[in-house]
């Protein structure tokens, strides 16, 4: 009933669905451009609808205080200290090798405001646990939500980010708040 209802609102807000859920059990979903905290909201009520596996996300930690912390862990959210990066990432691969099934949608972004260079955590974490990264993206322009292709990692985190931020940039996406989004 749960995920019917997600998709149900999901199109009530307007938009559309471009295709289903990643296929594997464990994946990373890189989720452009993010620029406002709605992207949480489509972005929960999109995995959702498919009654899957829900997909996690990263969330800063100041969030997470009451009554809206319990809230955002029970859909998804992972408190974030974004000052220690290594040690979040290193905890991710943890928790991802530990269970069964693990989506992780991650902006590489890494905040709201516009940033040029985006991290590369997301490799990290890949390579690590061995899970395939696909472009998701959420259009607010012309309100298209999906996974996206998968891309396949070389060895070059950074690289392999710019060729990312090439794909991201000729695709013409729209942020909810389009000054904050920038691919190069």
């Amino acid at each position: 009933m749960w995920p019917k209802f997600c998709g149900f609102l999901l199109r009530l807000m307007g938009w559309t669905i471009d295709g289903g859920p990643v296929p594997e059990d464990k994946a990373i979903i890189l989720g452009v451009p993010h620029t406002s905290f709605w992207d949480f909201v489509v972005s929960y009520l999109f995995y959702r609808q498919f009654g899957t596996t829900k997909a996690r996300c990263m969330v800063k930690k100041e969030m997470f205080f009451w009554p809206l912390g319990p809230i955002l862990r029970a859909l998804g959210g992972i408190p974030t200290d974004r000052k220690n990066g290594t040690t979040l990432v290193l905890s991710l691969i943890s928790a991802m090798e530990k269970e069964d099934k693990f989506i992780l949608a991650i902006a590489p972004e890494g905040t709201r405001k516009p940033v040029r260079k985006w991290k590369t955590g997301y490799h990290t974490i890949a390579k690590a646990v061995g899970c395939p990264v696909y472009l998701g993206y959420f259009d607010w322009g012309t309100k298209h939500i999906g996974c996206g292709e998968k891309f396949e990692l070389t060895d070059d985190a950074r690289a392999d980010t710019e060729r990312i931020q090439a794909i991201y940039e000729t695709k013409g996406l729209v942020g909810k708040h389009p000054e904050k989004f920038i691919t190069h």
